[in-house]
């Protein structure tokens, strides 16, 4: 079936960090707490005595991050998403080879 062709604009070409000009804002919110918990829990993960905080933040950023994949609409969310998760990933393994998330707190 044939079908119309647009052209796209110079502003609007392929690019990385296209978006589709509607506001996604529970997306955005995914894509922001994914990246802080991310770093949050990377940069705890370098510590040994912050593994409660590092797996936890890491968990939550896996989880969050699973979500916005989910329901994400562009590739600028679904770029921001894999980098968060990610870092949610090493903090979160990394703080469960430290002690995990209940270390030293039960038993």
């Amino acid at each position: 079936m044939a079908q119309a062709m647009r052209r796209q604009s110079s502003e609007s070409a392929v690019s990385l960090f296209a978006t589709d000009g509607k506001p996604h804002p529970l997306q955005d919110t995914l894509v922001a707490v994914t990246l802080v918990l991310g770093v949050l829990a990377f940069v705890t993960a370098m510590f040994h005595n912050l593994h409660l905080l590092s797996s936890w933040a890491g968990l939550i950023g896996l989880l969050t991050g699973a979500y916005g994949q989910f329901i994400s609409a562009t590739t600028r969310e679904r770029f921001a998403l894999i980098v968060g998760l990610g870092a949610s990933g090493i903090g979160f393994f990394l703080g469960m080879a430290h002690g995990g998330l209940f270390g030293g707190v039960i038993g």
